[in-house]
C-alpha cells in the first residue's frame, strides 16, 4: 500500500497540492529515495544480526508499525509555506523519514520469505498467495487516494486524513504479520558486513535478476508517476485515474494464479518475460494512439496491461531464493554460506536498494522532463508539456521494459531436482 501510494501520488501531490515546481518535486523525491536506497543494505545486515526472543525479523514489524503510520500522515500534511526552498527542504526530510520507517518493516518482512519453504515450485505458489493479497494493498494505494482525499472540501486536509488512514492500515498489517508468524532458528552470520555483501555481489545469478528487476521498477515508476497527469491533461478527466487503476489491478489479480500455473510449465524467467512483452507493447500503443482514440481505448489498454502486471508479481520474488541457492551451489557465497549461515537480509537489502535506485531515477527524470516541457500545475498545458506526458507514459517505459526482457533472457535458472537449505529439502 505504501509503495503504491508513493509511486502513484508523491510527485503529483508535491506539484499540485504542496505547490513545488516539477523539477524541485522530482529532485525531492529522488533525494528521499536515494536515502531510502542507502538504508536498505544497512537494514538487511542489521536484521541478519539481530537476536531476540521473537527472532531476527519480527521485532522490527512490531516496533516499526506505529512510526510508519505517523510518518505517512506527516508527509501528506502539507505545510502552508509558499517558499520553494523551504518546501523543498520539508519534502526531502519528510520523505527521508517516511522511507526509513517503511524500510524498517519492509526488509525484515521480505527476508522472512526464504525460510518458509525450500521447494522450487512451492516458492512460486507461496508468492502467488502473497501477491494476490498484495493486490488489495495496491488497489487501496492507487484507487482509494482520490475518494478519501475528496471527502474534504479542502484538498490539503483531505490528503492529510488520507495519509493517516492508509498509514494506519499499513501499520495494522505489519502487526498482523508479527502476531501471525513464527521464525525458525537460523545461524547468525559470523563474518563482517562487508564480507557478507561481497558474497552477495559475487553471486552472478542474483546480479542478473537484480538488474532485470531494477529496470522493471524503473519502467513501472514512470507509468505510476505520469498516469494521473495523462488522465488529467490529455483527457481532461482526473477521475479517470481511479477507474483505470481499478481495471488494471483487478485484471492483474486474476492473472496472478495464471502466472503461477504458467511458471510451472515454462519456468519463472520466461513467465517474467511475458510481463515485459505485454507492458512494453501497451506503452507503445498508448503513445501511438491513446490521445487519438480517447478514454475507452485507454481503459482497454489498462485491461491489457493488467495481464502484464499480473505476470510481474510472483516471478521475481520466487526467483530470489533460487538465485541465492545458485550462488551457494557454485560456491559464490564462500564456505560460511555453505555451512548454514543465513544472509537473506543482505540479499534483500541489495534487492530493494537497486529497486529504489531505479525508482528514484525515474521520479527525478519525470519531474525534470515535465519542467523542460513547460508543465504548470493546474494550468491548461501546451503542446510541449502534453507531448512530454505522452513520452513519459509511452516510449520511455517501453524501451526500459524491452531492455528488461532481453536482460532476463541472459541467465535462466533451471529448476533443481532437489533443493536443500540448512538441512531441508523437497519434503519441507
Amino acid at each position: 500500500m505504501v509503495f503504491t501510494v508513493m509511486g502513484f501520488w508523491a510527485l503529483n501531490y508535491l506539484t499540485d497540492i504542496v505547490g513545488l515546481p516539477a523539477a524541485l518535486a522530482g529532485g525531492a523525491v529522488m533525494l528521499g529515495k536515494a536515502w531510502d536506497a542507502l538504508t536498505d543494505p544497512v537494514m538487511g545486515a542489521l536484521s541478519d544480526r539481530t537476536r531476540t526472543r521473537w527472532g531476527r525479523r519480527r521485532p522490527y514489524l512490531l516496533f516499526g508499525a506505529l512510526p510508519l503510520a505517523g510518518a505517512m500522515w506527516f508527509f501528506f500534511t502539507s505545510p502552508r509555506s509558499t517558499d520553494p526552498a523551504a518546501l523543498m527542504l520539508w519534502a526531502v526530510l519528510a520523505l527521508m523519514l517516511l522511507n526509513t520507517c517503511a524500510t524498517v518493516i519492509a526488509i525484515p518482512y521480505s527476508s522472512l520469505t526464504p525460510d518458509l519453504t525450500g521447494d522450487y515450485h512451492e516458492r512460486t505458489s507461496l508468492n502467488g498467495y502473497r501477491f494476490i493479497c498484495a493486490v488489495f494493498g495496491t488497489i487501496a494505494g492507487a484507487a482509494a487516494v482520490q475518494p478519501l482525499a475528496g471527502c474534504f472540501p479542502d484538498k490539503r486536509a483531505g490528503f492529510s486524513m488520507m495519509g493517516l488512514i492508509l498509514g494506519g492500515g499499513a501499520s495494522l498489517t505489519a502487526l498482523l504479520t508479527f502476531f501471525g508468524t513464527r521464525e525458525k532458528p537460523a545461524a547468525l552470520p559470523q563474518d563482517s558486513v562487508f564480507a557478507a555483501y561481497r558474497a552477495v555481489f559475487a553471486n552472478r545469478a542474483f546480479l542478473a535478476l537484480l538488474g532485470t528487476y531494477a529496470l522493471h521498477i524503473m519502467g513501472i515508476t514512470f507509468l505510476q508517476n505520469i498516469l494521473i497527469y495523462y488522465a488529467k491533461y490529455i483527457y481532461g478527466d482526473e477521475g479517470l485515474t481511479a477507474k483505470a487503476m481499478l481495471l488494471l489491478l483487478m485484471v492483474a489479480m486474476a492473472f496472478i494464479p495464471v502466472s503461477v500455473l504458467v511458471s510451472k510449465r515454462i519456468g519463472k524467467q520466461r513467465t517474467y518475460q511475458i510481463c515485459f512483452a505485454v507492458l512494453a507493447t501497451a506503452c507503445a500503443a498508448l503513445f501511438a494512439a491513446g490521445h487519438l482514440l480517447g478514454p475507452r481505448f485507454f481503459l482497454a489498454l489498462m485491461v491489457y496491461a493488467g495481464i502484464g502486471v499480473g505476470f510481474s508479481y510472483v516471478a521475481p520474488f520466487a526467483m530470489i531464493p533460487d538465485a541465492i541457492d545458485a550462488g551457494e551451489a557454485g560456491g559464490e557465497r564462500g564456505e560460511s554460506g555453505k555451512s548454514g549461515e543465513s544472509r537473506e537480509g543482505a540479499y534483500y537489502g541489495i534487492w530493494t536498494f537497486a529497486a529504489k535506485t531505479g525508482q528514484a531515477l525515474a521520479v527525478f527524470l519525470s519531474g525534470l522532463l515535465l519542467s523542460l516541457g513547460g508543465y504548470e500545475a493546474g494550468a491548461v498545458q501546451g503542446a510541449g508539456s502534453r507531448l512530454i506526458i505522452r513520452v513519459i507514459i509511452g516510449p520511455l517505459p517501453a524501451g526500459i521494459f524491452f531492455g528488461a526482457f532481453f536482460l532476463a533472457s541472459r541467465s535462466l535458472l533451471a529448476p533443481p531436482k532437489r533443493v536443500s537449505r540448512a538441512g531441508g529439502g523437497e519434503g519441507r
